[in-house]
């Protein structure tokens, strides 16, 4: 029996849709998958509020994407919030909001949650290459890194994400050497917080989810424009991520508006984004190498917590 369900993950700096067909095998057929970029979480960090104008955003792509959801037929609809949403004052504001569009209840998901959620939607790229893997979602606010071989073992939510860091710390175009070296120090705390409960040591495969890998991953390819089915299952040699990282982050903002395969609304949080992702990177090799292992690639997965979502409901 197929089920029809429609999933929508609203982060930090953008809202995504999936409608999709689950057959009973858990197979996915999508029907729509579609991102905005919406900056929810504009001004969070600091304010601890959601600013009116992000949330107005927020809104306008969700109606439009119940327009979408009613006319796909979609039976069954799950809205999950994240980062942004965990940490503002006024989140009733947006889930007020968003049930009166929707009709269904927003799920603001505790970190724990969102990673347990990634896991499963990534396994579906993962599976082809050793256990046990280490999922890492790099969003606008937070990272989640996740343990595990068939289901989650270790997880942990980090208060670092491309937005997060950007209005923290990245305030420089292009950012100076210390506003870097701040934000280093900031994402390898984090890092040292999390292997004390993720034992990043034991990965044999790393793979990377959300927009800012995703994009790394097109710079890292030399792609000329985004191409979803080159990127999704992506395997790059771990020092050809690192320089991709290390040229985004060093670039003018004029600069990578300029690449072909950015998006819009990437352009001022992508140096951060790939700051956050060089840190996890050269983290989880070392930790390896320490062990007594290697990690010699880094995976890319365009499945990720969309496809987890909409996997539980159906």
């Amino acid at each position: 029996m197929t089920s029809r369900v429609a999933a929508i993950d609203c982060g930090t700096n953008s809202i995504r849709l999936l409608v999709a067909d689950v057959a009973a095998d858990g197979t996915l057929v999508d029907l729509d998958r579609r991102m905005e970029v919406v900056r929810l979480g504009q001004g969070v960090d600091r304010t601890g509020r959601l600013a009116p104008e992000a949330l107005e955003r927020t809104l306008a792509a969700t109606r439009r994407y119940a327009e979408i959801i009613r006319d796909l037929g979609a039976e069954r609809v799950r809205f999950v919030a994240t980062s942004a949403t965990r940490d503002a004052e006024n989140r009733t504001d947006f889930v007020d909001g968003v049930r009166d569009v929707l009709g269904v209840e927003p799920e603001v998901v505790s970190g724990d949650e969102e990673a347990a959620l990634s896991f499963r939607g990534a396994t579906v790229v993962a599976a082809q290459h050793p256990a046990p893997y280490l999922v890492v979602d790099l969003g606008g606010g937070s990272t989640e890194v996740v343990l595990g071989e068939r289901t989650p073992q270790g997880a942990r939510s980090m208060d670092v994400g491309c937005v997060r860091m950007t209005e923290r710390h990245l305030r420089s175009d292009p950012p100076t050497a210390d506003e870097v070296a701040a934000a280093r120090a900031d994402v390898r705390a984090a890092l040292d917080s999390a292997a004390e409960v993720v034992d990043l040591g034991r990965t044999a495969t790393l793979v990377g989810l959300a927009g800012t890998v995703t994009t790394v991953t097109a710079h890292a390819l030399g792609l000329p424009a985004y191409d979803r089915e080159l990127i999704n299952g992506a395997e790059v040699p771990v020092d050809v991520v690192l320089a991709a990282c290390d040229d985004l982050l060093a670039r003018p903002r004029a600069e990578r508006e300029s690449l072909g395969f950015m998006h819009p609304g990437r352009v001022d949080v992508i140096g951060a984004g790939a700051l956050v992702w060089s840190e996890v990177v050269r983290r989880v090799r070392d930790d390896v190498a320490a062990a007594g292992g290697s990690l010699e690639t880094v995976v890319t997965s365009e499945h990720d917590i969309l496809d987890g979502i909409a996997l539980s409901i159906a």
